[in-house]
């Protein structure tokens, strides 16, 4: 695989009945960005198909009109579907696999994780959780505690079903089970589409003039709709852009690449996802190096600099609750300081530990097998 194609997250959207994770996908699937998403459910009848163009049915997979592509499958066949989902020819730019009937949460991480796809990384398990039937849930299912301990982040969702000493015990009850994951709240399944899905990028898209769908109109009427439930219901009307903070970090002098790791690896509660390049300077002047960050999940992805590039360093952390301003010193404080302090040939072995060998083509120094330390604990 070409390290400068980009591969394609596969996310883990789990909760148990009626915590609303599959109206937070048909959400996604209305609001997708201009992103191509391939859904691998194990229920067609779960997703809003008559909301949507049928563009046409082959055996246990549908098409969709605004360029989803979903999947029936159990958790035996997800491989295949992977595998079928990741061809150039589908021009899918993320998976989202829905858990509920398919496996435990984890095993569809571990299945991830442990994937020889080349064409796939690990986009995070984002867990659901019902707000106002939390107690009851877990007396059924104490599982939940195991799912909470390995989620990347949580959406507490239905929280105006919630009074403000409920919703702030269960925050505090959520902050032990979860650690430091970030946790955001919503209504309706409503997060803003950015936690997930990135913008589009594909050249064939950047269109100058593009008409409105069926689909724009669809996802703009459905947003009014329950724009207006949640102002009646709660007196103001939400924001999604409020359930999360992000921050944008640009630095034109080279990374240390020992800070940049000791700073990653130290990661502060609530930093969900961080993406961007990174420049180096002299530890490696002819790659600009993709990370690709999400929980507990790390990658770098070697890249020769574009023609004409000015080598900088441009990264984008978002999470929930965290010191926006603290996060930028600390990226700022890995900058090179000067001519005294420039990395050596070591330096560089703490990021190659994450660059998968089909990016690097070489192992890391010090590191025999390749895989560098684990990076998501399940």
């Amino acid at each position: 695989m070409s390290p400068t194609r980009p591969q394609i997250p596969v996310v883990v959207l789990a909760g148990f009945l009626g915590s609303g994770k599959t109206t937070l996908l048909n959400h996604l699937l209305r609001r997708n960005g201009g992103n191509r998403i391939g859904v691998v459910v194990n229920d067609f009848g779960s997703i809003e198909i008559d909301a949507m163009t049928v563009a046409g049915q082959v055996g246990s997979t549908i098409s969709l009109g605004n360029g989803c592509l979903c999947c029936a499958v159990d958790a035996s066949e997800l491989d295949d579907y992977l595998d079928k989902l990741t061809r150039p020819s589908a021009r899918i730019d993320v998976i989202v696999v829905e858990a509920s009937g398919l496996a435990e949460p984890q095993e569809l991480v571990r299945m991830i994780l442990a994937s020889d796809n080349p064409r796939i990384v690990y986009g995070g398990l984002a867990e659901v959780v019902d707000a106002a039937e939390f107690d009851a849930i877990r007396a059924r299912h104490p599982e939940i505690d195991r799912h909470l301990a390995i989620a990347d982040l949580v959406v507490l969702n239905k929280t105006d079903r919630v009074g403000g000493a409920g919703l702030e015990r269960l925050r505090d009850t959520l902050a032990q089970l979860a650690g430091g994951t970030p946790v955001v709240s919503a209504q309706y399944g409503r997060i803003d589409p950015e936690l997930l899905l990135d913008p589009a990028v594909r050249p064939e898209r950047d269109e100058k003039v593009r008409q409105l769908s069926f689909e724009d109109l669809y996802a703009e009427a459905y947003d009014r709709e329950h724009s207006h439930e949640h102002a009646h219901e709660s007196g103001h009307e939400g924001h999604l852009h409020t359930a999360y903070d992000s921050v944008s970090v640009a630095l034109d002098v080279p990374v240390h690449p020992r800070r940049l790791m000791t700073f990653l690896d130290s990661r502060p509660a609530g930093l969900y996802r961080i993406k961007g390049f990174v420049d180096f300077g002299a530890a490696d002047p002819r790659n600009r190096y993709a990370v690709h960050a999400v929980g507990r999940f790390l990658r770098f992805y070697p890249q020769p600099w574009p023609a004409g590039a000015d080598p900088r360093t441009q990264l984008v952390l978002i999470g929930s609750g965290i010191d926006a301003e603290g996060l930028r010193k600390e990226v700022e404080s890995c900058a090179l300081s000067g001519s005294d302090d420039l990395p050596d040939e070591r330096s560089m072995w703490g990021v190659l530990r994450y660059v998968p060998r089909e990016a690097d083509g070489d192992e890391a120094p010090g590191e025999p097998d390749g895989t560098g330390a684990p990076d998501h604990d399940i």
